[in-house]
């Protein structure tokens, strides 16, 4: 096998490969900052993104990823900036709290539904078009998981008036999905990742009985969702890889939830056609391994070893124990290894140094060379 190919299948997941989003430079923070005060024009500040898109690129190509992101650079939240633009949703920005660990986190965000969801632009398009000009391998584009409109409101988020029966919701909000998919496909993208944090929520008991609280069931809503979810991969465009990205919080390095995947993995692995999922295993918050017999022939999982949280670099024989670990569950050809998030799912980045970020995707690409073997 080789650490540079795709696992199988022809999906444009690779052995070694990444979540998205990458530090941003000063001086994108601080052209973001005027752009805020109304400094720049967003003309301006889009000409500032695109410099640092470059350079982001280059780095990933000079470690040698195959699957190329545009860093998430333009935006300043991983999922507000996204669904904020369907039409019929209405965002609160997070602010910021005190974490369980006593750091500062942000709280999570309320999207509400006021009316009926439309895709009613092309939200990714212009945005994959620039960076399928700055890179010859496979461009990645990340948006937010369907789910995000549900699990932090509830029925309560969503309105009654437009949406007495959420099954029209799902459907609504799938069809947005297939849309917006179709426009990047039409465009020449291979490869979509979802981002998801609800999913591995309800691994987290706390945020269980607080789905109980907001009148939902926490053993029923991973089936809900994966029934939602396939609703988008029904209109997933053909030759589209659609994989999926599960995350316990990752703001400034501090996390919102811990548990293993065993009370979503069925749903998740087995019932949710996603053709790939990057699945956070950086330390004891995301418990073993065994949730992985639910993978299913076909698919791919590739394991988030390696923290973004922490400086520190892992050290390799660590990692590769690990492997073994997880290949005792699923098989070795159907696994593959990433950082277990990204450096930066909102503006203000993970507390960790560049030089650091790039030492960490640098051993992935190792660590995968010899475990795969590279040709």
């Amino acid at each position: 096998m080789n650490a540079n190919l795709k696992p199988g299948g022809g999906l444009a997941v690779f052995r070694a490969d990444h979540v998205g989003s990458f530090l941003r430079p000063k001086y994108l923070l601080d052209a973001h900052a005027q752009a805020v005060r109304g400094e720049i024009t967003p003309l301006q500040l889009r000409a500032i993104e695109d410099k640092a898109i470059v350079e982001v690129v280059k780095l990933q190509e000079e470690v040698g990823l195959q699957s190329i992101t545009d860093g998430e650079l333009r935006r300043e939240y991983f999922h507000v900036d996204f669904l904020k633009q369907l039409g019929g949703v209405k965002t609160e920005i997070p602010v910021a709290v005190h974490g369980p660990d006593g750091r500062e986190q942000l709280s999570p965000p309320v999207m509400k539904v006021i009316d009926k969801v439309r895709h009613v632009r092309n939200i990714q398009l212009a945005d994959f078009q620039f960076l399928n000009t700055v890179t010859r391998r496979t461009p990645k584009v990340t948006i937010p998981s369907p789910t995000m409109l549900h699990f932090r409101g509830g029925r309560a988020g969503i309105s009654k008036e437009h949406y007495p029966d959420l099954e029209q919701f799902y459907q609504d909000v799938a069809d947005a999905y297939g849309e917006e998919l179709r426009s990047l496909a039409a465009a020449g993208c291979v490869s979509v990742q979802m981002d998801d944090t609800n999913l591995a929520y309800l691994c987290d008991e706390a945020m269980r009985e607080a789905a109980r609280k907001r009148g939902d069931d926490p053993n029923e809503l991973p089936h809900r969702y994966a029934s939602f979810v396939n609703r988008v991969v029904a209109q997933k465009p053909a030759g589209m890889t659609l994989s999926m990205h599960l995350c316990r919080g990752n703001f400034k390095s501090t996390w919102a939830a811990q548990g293993g995947y065993e009370p979503v993995a069925e749903a998740l692995l087995s019932e949710m056609n996603i053709d790939a999922y990057f699945l956070e295993y950086d330390d004891q918050r995301s418990g073993d391994f065994k949730p992985l017999r639910f993978l299913p022939k076909g698919k791919i999982v590739v394991l988030g070893l390696i923290t973004t949280k922490l400086g520190a670099l892992e050290k390799k024989d660590d990692i590769k124990r690990r492997i073994d670990e997880a290949a005792k569950y699923a098989p070795l050809e159907q696994l593959a290894l990433s950082p277990q998030c990204g450096f930066s799912s909102t503006i203000h980045g993970n507390d960790i140094a560049v030089e650091q970020q790039t030492q960490k995707l640098r051993l992935v690409m190792e660590i995968a060379r010899e475990v795969w073997g590279d040709a």
